[in-house]
């Protein structure tokens, strides 16, 4: 099964650390990371997907950061 997950953090090196952690853990990049500007909290907020193939069953309860 190919598992997908979206990454969003605050642009700050905490994104960065944790898609870089991902990526250690297996995980693909899955396009461009995205960035917007979050007007309520006055901050750039930064998206990146990721996929990993993971010899698992999909159910809805599954956290996917864990596969």
């Amino acid at each position: 099964m190919l598992v997908y997950r979206l990454i969003t953090e605050d642009d700050t090196s905490n994104f960065c650390h944790r898609v870089t952690e991902a990526m250690s853990k297996g995980w693909a990049l899955h396009g461009s990371p995205q960035y917007a500007f979050d007007q309520a909290n006055g901050v750039m907020r930064c998206a990146q997907a990721v996929t990993k193939q993971a010899d698992v069953e999909y159910s809805r309860e599954m956290k996917l950061g864990a596969v």
